[in-house]
């Protein structure tokens, strides 16, 4: 089911929750001990001093692209994931900000809130954090929870990428104790890598962004980096399905 941003806006306003990330010290009996982590966003290309109202990283190469996500995950664990769920999974008490749609309406909503926190009745229920963690901290987080698949929606794939998973654990066992050429198994791993892609392609986010971040994208994308991939995107395949479950 996906929930428009007034919903998900509604939704918010009712249950008087609205944390992107844990709360500064002084307020940290909102969300626990834990104070909010920084967010290292060297690897991505400056967007300015002044505030946007749009997603810059939507609209980039994809490496770039790619990049924001992996640094926006890193971000969302560290900071947000106490109140959203892993994975950006609501467990029912905060809204699950998958549904926040993917243009430019969401994202002055999402940085609002970024930016200026949200209060109820007097009480803090999300401090503003634009000036500790940043403009490009936001954006990379925004791109990261944009890019989380619906529901469900790697279900229809869940045995194919399962034998992916197990025959790049067989390829790596060979390259690890010498049984096997990188070379011998490169056409392999190529056609692996092309339906992993294919999936990749079908599988629907929560947001309407084009571009799903699911287990089938990232291990196409550590089999493309060569033989050291071959291990960390069975990992990621192993990691993805049992968290699909």
């Amino acid at each position: 089911m996906r929930f428009s941003f007034v919903e998900v806006s509604s939704t918010l306003a009712a249950l008087g929750v609205a944390a992107l990330l844990v709360a500064q010290p002084q307020i940290a009996s909102a969300h626990g001990d834990v104070a909010p982590q920084p967010v290292d966003t060297d690897a991505l290309p400056d967007v300015g001093e002044e505030w946007l109202t749009e997603n810059p990283y939507r609209s980039v190469d994809r490496e770039v692209f790619l990049k924001a996500i992996e640094i926006g995950a890193s971000g969302y664990n560290q900071n947000c994931a106490r109140c959203h769920g892993l994975e950006v999974v609501s467990g029912g008490l905060a809204p699950d900000l998958r549904y926040l749609e993917a243009e430019e309406y969401g994202d002055e909503w999402f940085l609002e809130r970024f930016r200026e926190g949200y209060t109820q009745n007097g009480i803090t229920k999300m401090p503003a954090f634009g000036e500790l963690l940043g403009q490009k901290a936001a954006w990379a987080i925004r791109t990261y929870v944009e890019t989380r698949p619906d529901d469900g929606a790697l279900d229809p794939f869940a045995e194919e990428l399962g034998q992916f998973r197990d025959r790049l654990a067989e390829i790596g066992t060979g390259l690890g104790d010498g049984s096997l050429s990188y070379d011998s198994v490169a056409e392999e791993i190529a056609a692996i890598t092309g339906k992993l892609e294919e999936i990749a392609a079908q599988v629907e986010t929560g947001s309407g962004q084009e571009y799903a971040d699911t287990a089938a994208s990232r291990a196409a994308a550590l089999l493309s980096k060569g033989a050291d991939g071959v291990v960390k995107a069975q990992e990621a395949l192993k990691i993805g399905l049992s968290d699909a479950q």
